[in-house]
């Protein structure tokens, strides 16, 4: 809504700017008038779930908001926790990476402007550190928001057991209102060996820098990975199983991505797809559908 029509929901209302009309459907019980523990209940800290808890509180609600991730800097609790995807394991941590990725290329730029610049040394263990201590930064800034809110934080895994019910922690609490919010997850190709291939979320984690990298698919996360870890100093083999990756962007914009990947030392391969994973000795083998092999 524009700001002429600001949207405000009260008592089974909305009221615009200019005039009001009823909800259809919609509860007409008061904040607080029954016998729910909560007037809001939220189920997932992530983008969606902290932003709606925050305004429902800000109304007035008596809201609580359950997160199970934990964060952290381990991918055992670190593949969540308040902010979701975006802070842990999305936009935030893979901008660090794509800053950190672009050295390389500054170091061979700066030789052209007058600077003498030695071989870059990488400490990668030190950039995991620290881009971890930044991820805790941020869950440590949600929480606050959340607490200064009015929200009340349940560290667990709740689940839904029916309309106005949620168990967490082995305990039973209601609410008025219960949204569920839990985001979505990375899945593996099914195929053999698939569970040796690891997704975005483990990416972020990894205690040392890949020699050899094979990024499968064609979107835009996993062309980002691929210039990543090639900035990172990995030798890198896209692979996209159409005739050109980033479907839906500017066709010139893609098939110039392709030219400018090569010049890098990308191996891009349009039209391939992996058929099978497999332990070898000093890594994982990939055979191809067309039964050809990458290591």
């Amino acid at each position: 809504f524009p700001k002429s029509r600001l949207l405000h929901a009260v008592s089974g209302r909305i009221a615009l700017r200019g005039g009001a009309r009823e909800l259809s459907g919609a509860s007409a019980t008061k904040m607080g008038e029954h016998d729910f523990d909560y007037d809001y209940f939220v189920i997932g800290g992530g983008s969606g779930g902290v932003r709606s808890s925050r305004i429902a509180a800000g109304h007035g609600a008596k809201v609580a908001l359950a997160e199970s991730a934990m964060g952290g800097s381990t991918a055992d609790g670190g593949f969540g926790g308040l902010g979701g995807t975006c802070v842990n394991v999305g936009c935030v941590p893979k901008k660090l990476m794509v800053y950190g990725s672009h050295y390389t290329h500054d170091v061979h730029d700066a030789k052209a402007y007058g600077w003498d610049i030695g071989a870059p040394s990488l400490n990668w263990q030190r950039f995991i550190e620290n881009k971890n201590k930044e991820i805790a930064r941020l869950n440590g800034i949600y929480e606050r928001m959340l607490g200064n809110a009015g929200v009340e934080i349940m560290r667990g895994r709740a689940t839904l057991v029916d309309v106005h019910t949620v168990e967490i922690n082995g305990k039973k609490v209601t609410a008025d209102k219960i949204l569920v919010g839990v985001g979505g997850w990375p899945m593996k190709p099914e195929i053999p060996g698939g569970e040796l291939a690891i997704t975005s979320n483990e990416a972020f984690f990894l205690a040392e820098r890949p020699e050899r990298v094979i990024v499968v698919g064609g979107g835009y996360i996993a062309v980002e990975f691929a210039a990543i870890f090639n900035g990172y100093g990995s030798k890198v083999t896209q692979l996209y199983r159409g005739p050109m990756w980033l479907r839906g962007f500017d066709d010139d914009v893609r098939s110039h991505l392709v030219t400018e990947y090569k010049e890098v030392g990308i191996d891009v391969k349009m039209n391939s797809n992996i058929a099978k994973i497999e332990k070898v000795d000093g890594g994982l083998k990939a055979t191809l559908e067309d039964g050809s092999t990458l290591e």
